[in-house]
């Protein structure tokens, strides 16, 4: 069988409708890629992965035509996931998957990320988290400002996670879509415009 876009579904792909619609076997960077993907091909915003900044130490040359990388390292600490542009907006995100069930734990945050996060909205940029609680299959749009409230929290020496109670009531639900896999743009239309 072929999608719409020209990819097979068949023994070497992804099975979907063995597993079923709640373990479709894909990650949430994947669904996401697949939306951007798609809101690119259909001329609704321009949003990209960010590539992580690496310097190679170390190659080798097996054969003329092939290189392994044996060594790199990071450059630096990279800032979010993903960033673009939508209706002249300037959007930046990051996005985390958990198995966690009761909250969301920032041990899958770090401070640089914070700190980037405060100067994109700082300058007026639109900033949140997408996270996906993988054992109960739902994914939510997160305002960076919850994120950043309960971080400042448990700095004072509160929890060191986000209830997933907080979320839910804070958060939006992102609905599983053909198309749009992780349709957050309709939530950004929502609360922007």
């Amino acid at each position: 069988m072929n999608y719409p876009n020209g990819s097979r579904v068949g023994p070497k792909s992804r099975p979907i409708f063995k597993q079923g619609y709640g373990n479709r076997g894909m990650t949430l960077e994947n669904d996401i890629n697949d939306t951007n993907k798609f809101y690119l091909e259909t001329d609704r915003a321009v949003i990209h992965k960010k590539p992580t900044p690496i310097q190679i130490v170390n190659v080798d040359y097996p054969k003329r035509s092939a290189a392994v990388i044996k060594e790199a390292y990071f450059k630096q600490a990279s800032t979010t996931d993903y960033n673009g542009i939508y209706k002249e907006k300037y959007i930046d995100f990051e996005a985390k998957e958990t198995k966690n069930t009761t909250s969301f734990p920032f041990a899958n945050i770090h401070a640089h990320q914070i700190k980037h996060m405060e100067k994109v909205i700082s300058h007026g940029g639109v900033c949140f988290i997408i996270i996906r609680f993988s054992k109960l299959d739902k994914t939510y749009y997160v305002p960076a400002e919850i994120l950043l409230q309960s971080w400042q929290i448990s700095l004072s020496g509160g929890r060191k996670s986000i209830p997933y109670r907080l979320i839910q009531e804070k958060g939006f639900l992102i609905p599983f879509q053909y198309q749009a896999k992780v349709n957050y743009l309709d939530i950004i239309d929502h609360l922007y415009f």
